[in-house]
């Protein structure tokens, strides 16, 4: 009996315990379920906000103070003059004519011809003049208005940017200094600026980096000798072509006239300065961008080198200080005040994209150091060229506004190549064939110092012999008169001609 109480006892035992556990899976299930539509809610929400950040990270803010009843205009013409920020500029081109399915009138290879002044058929479609409707143009070229008004529309806006001859030489002779034959014999740009006459020879390619080099890309013969009435008259030829001329050394202010002249939103002409270069010193490495004032032993000058640099250049040296003071005559009529507001805001859009966007708290790095191998920058000269690295994690439609702004211009000017010719699209900037030697001497035409009144690009000063753009290309005329290339540049050699891209 005792035996089958206990037996009993122990049977209502389990069944308590079994009810037990029924009670407490089903509130285990309960919470299961309550913490899974938390993560799905959380999940959703965070999509939700990233697709929300990323509306209000380049929309919301980006279209900066009212531009009144203008129109924003889609016709632009930027003369892209060397080592003066222009790459940066390109850059903003690019990224509102790709935002707006405009069609760019692009170079066959990657320059325009250049150093050899431009001709129409050099633009990759062209058939003839305004057959196509091209929207904006803004690879190198030598500047020849004639023919780059059979290709643009009237109504276009045309503009370019300066920089002081001394720093753009210092600069040019740090990216050059293998492909210019005045650089590359002189020991140092001091060296150089001392006695150019001793290294400098007019006969031969690739020296128009060494002396009046804005002159040249204006299209004007860049070895005459310097008079006022000369300077002058260039001066007023540049004037009547061109409605604005910005200043590299007043960037900011520059975008800030630019952005109104043209009508476009802040956020268009907000930018990351591009080919930046790195420089050793005593304290390490270090960054620095176009205007910086320290200098590599190989770059150093002093005040009277510069003065003698100035005279070199003296032709640049004109345009400089007269297209200066015309700036600032132009922002005294847009307003010094508002001028300080739109800068600040400009440069507070510029670091809070900068941070959303870029790693190393948005400053540029070694091309080796960023991962994504289509976005490192072309390597030039002895100095490194940085590039930037994007956040990981991105949502897409943030990552893809980023990378738009840190594209390196060989592969943007590449990408929309292939969107706008999908038959055709160019080979990869690496895998281009060598160009010819930088040094081989030309024999020049007889340059004239007179501008024929109104006109720019004329003055008939060049090379003779065959023309090959910037990578090798041989140009050749079909029987139509259109421009082909004939790719037949990898026999021959040598790596400098993709030094002459920025």
């Amino acid at each position: 009996m005792v035996f089958k109480r206990r037996a009993r006892r122990m049977r209502l035992g389990l069944g308590c315990y079994r009810v037990g556990p029924k009670w407490l899976w089903k509130a285990l299930l309960v919470f299961v379920a309550i913490a899974f539509a938390g993560q799905l809610l959380g999940v959703i929400y965070n999509k939700s906000l990233q697709q929300d950040r990323s509306r209000w990270l380049f929309s919301s803010d980006g279209q900066g103070p009212s531009l009144g009843s203008c129109r924003p205009r889609s016709h632009v013409m930027f003369l892209k003059t060397h080592k003066t920020a222009s790459s940066t500029v390109l850059n903003i081109l690019y990224r509102y004519g790709e935002e707006k399915d405009l069609r760019f009138a692009l170079p066959l290879g990657y320059q325009f011809g250049y150093p050899f002044s431009f001709n129409a058929h050099r633009v990759k479609g062209y058939s003839g003049p305004h057959v196509a409707d091209f929207s904006i143009m803004g690879n190198h070229m030598r500047f020849n208005k004639p023919e780059v008004g059979k290709v643009m529309p009237a109504d276009t806006f045309y503009f370019s940017i300066l920089r002081d001859p001394v720093a753009l030489t210092e600069s040019s002779y740090a990216y050059y200094k293998a492909v210019a034959p005045a650089f590359r014999k002189a020991k140092g740009l001091g060296d150089f600026a001392d006695n150019p006459w001793k290294y400098y020879d007019p006969r031969l390619r690739n020296n128009h980096y060494a002396r009046n080099l804005l002159w040249f890309d204006f299209g004007l013969d860049h070895n005459a000798n310097f008079s006022t009435t000369l300077a002058q008259r260039g001066e007023v030829a540049i004037r009547r072509a061109f409605k604005l001329i910005l200043v590299s050394e007043h960037f900011d202010e520059s975008m800030v006239l630019l952005r109104h002249a043209l009508c476009w939103p802040l956020d268009a002409v907000v930018s990351f300065s591009l080919n930046a270069r790195q420089q050793k010193s005593s304290g390490g490495s270090s960054w620095v961008d176009k205007a910086a004032a320290a200098q590599p032993p190989a770059l150093a000058l002093t005040d009277n080198q510069r003065q003698k640099l100035r005279e070199w250049n003296a032709l640049d040296w004109h345009l400089y200080q007269a297209f200066n003071r015309s700036f600032w005559d132009e922002v005294d009529r847009f307003g010094r005040a508002r001028m300080d507001q739109e800068v600040v805001l400009l440069r507070t859009r510029r670091e809070l994209l900068a941070k959303a966007c870029l790693r190393e708290g948005g400053r540029p790095i070694e091309a080796s150091r960023i991962r994504d191998k289509n976005i490192r920058p072309f390597q030039s000269g002895f100095v490194k060229i940085l590039g930037y690295e994007l956040h990981p994690g991105l949502d897409n439609a943030t990552r893809q506004a980023c990378l738009r702004m840190i594209r390196p211009e060989i592969q943007y000017k590449d990408l929309l190549d292939a969107r706008q010719f999908p038959r055709a699209a160019p080979q990869p900037a690496q895998a281009l064939p060598p160009a010819i030697p930088a040094g081989r001497a030309h024999v020049r035409k007889g340059p004239s110092s007179q501008l024929r009144t109104g006109e720019l690009g004329v003055e008939g000063g060049g090379w003779m012999g065959e023309e090959r753009d910037w990578d090798g290309s041989r140009l050749s005329h079909s029987n139509n008169n259109n421009q082909k290339l004939v790719r037949d540049g990898g026999r021959r050699g040598g790596r400098e001609g993709k030094r002459n891209i920025r």
